[in-house]
């Protein structure tokens, strides 16, 4: 039967199980980096740079201690690993099976993008992988215009390889890749075999779930083709709600919204933190923008896309977080050579009001993002 909850129920619960608005819950250092991306289930990577590359703004922003050099180390020790989500991210390595899939489909060439692909080429630089022990990505030339690799067909097939699972990607030293056999870095014991429509569904759920706290049909489906996944997760969410481990909202303006009976809890959400946080465009926590629109009533877009004269408020805007509320967005960007965090301009939602608390909180989330992006002052 459908369930009527609050709306700053469901907010408080996501922030709470996204790691942000609260105080932490992953721990600090390596290990919390480690616990985060396991619980997250992916932290995007991404080469804008305004800031801070998206991948480390995420793990900052939830884990105290966090270091840069944390990803290469857990990558190196075969706890996470290098594939694609919906985009390029961190995986924890517990859940590689569920990447086989999609590395078979690029297996058989179902990806038009690698169509052009010579397999001799391919061959070679597996082979030289084997080989050497390990190929960077300046180690690799394209043989018809002795350019770098990432301007012609070595690319192509080095990313073939690396998207149906032949080489891995052991390190990054800023973004160039060192990749690997698969033997170098995968545990003992891992699984191998491709999982089932029925055990994929099960998979997205439990980990939507884990991270979000409450899901939408729309979250659990994004970006999966393919009728038999979709027909699995509508008879798991079924079964599930029948036994009453999941409950539906009964709330129009939530449609095909589901969380679990222990999600109402007390102890389900964390003490709200009392500061202002500033998070990365590409966050886990605002990364769907039509969710985050639907529940938080906060309408955000990246705008580095757009042309400058259509953009509204900036062009890398950060999301401002204040205890449990999306209040507004913040154009800026490090200038390294300056040693300044430069302010563009500051963009609060209709009704917040800068208070002194605030303003004072958001003066100290800035001066802690430019320590992070390795400045020493806010120009604004």
């Amino acid at each position: 039967m459908p369930h009527p909850i609050a709306l700053t129920f469901l907010q408080q619960l996501v922030l709470s199980q996204q790691g942000v608005g609260a105080q932490s819950a992953f721990g600090s250092g390596l290990d919390g980096t480690l616990h985060a991306i396991a619980h997250l289930g992916y932290v995007q990577i991404d080469t804008l740079s305004v800031i801070e590359r998206a991948h480390h703004h995420v793990l900052w922003s939830r884990v105290p201690g966090y270091a840069p050099e944390h990803l290469n180390q857990l990558c190196a020790q075969g706890q996470i690993f290098e594939y694609w989500f919906h985009a390029a991210a961190y995986l924890p390595m517990h859940g590689y099976r569920f990447a086989l899939p999609r590395m078979q489909s690029f297996r058989r060439g179902e990806s038009p993008y690698f169509k052009s692909v010579e397999p001799k080429l391919m061959a070679e630089i597996l082979a030289r992988v084997r080989g050497e022990g390990e190929l960077r990505s300046r180690d690799l030339k394209d043989r018809s215009q002795g350019a770098w690799w990432n301007q012609g067909p070595g690319r192509r097939a080095l990313d073939k390889l690396f998207m149906q699972g032949d080489v891995m990607i052991r390190e990054r030293k800023g973004m160039e890749k060192v990749y690997v056999l698969p033997q170098q870095l995968l545990p003992a014991g891992t699984v191998l075999s491709e999982p089932s429509a029925p055990e994929m569904a099960e998979h997205l759920l439990e980990q939507a779930l884990r991270a979000h706290g409450v899901v939408t049909w729309a979250q659990l489906v994004h970006l999966r083709t393919g009728k038999a996944l979709r027909v699995a997760m509508r008879e798991l969410l079924d079964t599930q709600i029948a036994a009453g481990q999941l409950i539906s909202l009964a709330d129009s303006a939530q449609p095909d919204t589901y969380l679990q009976p222990s999600a109402l809890t007390p102890t389900s959400r964390r003490k709200p933190a009392d500061k202002v946080q500033l998070l990365s465009p590409f966050d886990n926590a605002v990364i769907h923008r039509d969710r985050l629109q639907q529940l938080f009533g906060f309408n955000y877009r990246l705008e580095s896309y757009t042309p400058a004269a259509k953009r509204i408020y900036g062009y890398f805007c950060l999301p401002i977080l204040w205890r449990w509320r999306f209040v507004g967005r913040v154009d800026c960007k490090a200038n390294r050579s300056a040693g300044q965090l430069v302010v563009m301009s500051l963009h609060l939602e209709s009704g917040i009001k800068a208070d002194t608390q605030f303003s004072e909180q958001l003066t100290q989330a800035l001066q802690q993002l430019a320590q992070f992006c390795g400045c020493n002052q806010v120009q604004q």
